[in-house]
């Protein structure tokens, strides 16, 4: 059974590579550029990183991935 989780996706103006989170446990959140490397969640979860995420240089998304169960 497939079940849907997500990752994080970091827009930084000015920075040519899409970045995703990678670790929430620190201050700040670590990113990273490999999306084999983020950390992958559930939507409460990747929702509240996207908010501590958010600041006016930067733009945070929620991208989909298909996990299996």
């Amino acid at each position: 059974m497939k079940t849907t989780k997500f990752v994080v996706k970091v827009n930084r103006p000015g920075n040519l590579a899409v970045q995703y989170v990678q670790r929430i446990d620190r201050t700040p959140i670590q990113t990273t550029t490999n999306r084999r490397l983020a950390l992958i969640m559930g939507r409460f979860t990747a929702e509240d990183a996207a908010k501590a995420v958010q600041t006016s240089r930067c733009t945070p998304e929620l991208v989909s991935v298909q996990a299996l169960a």
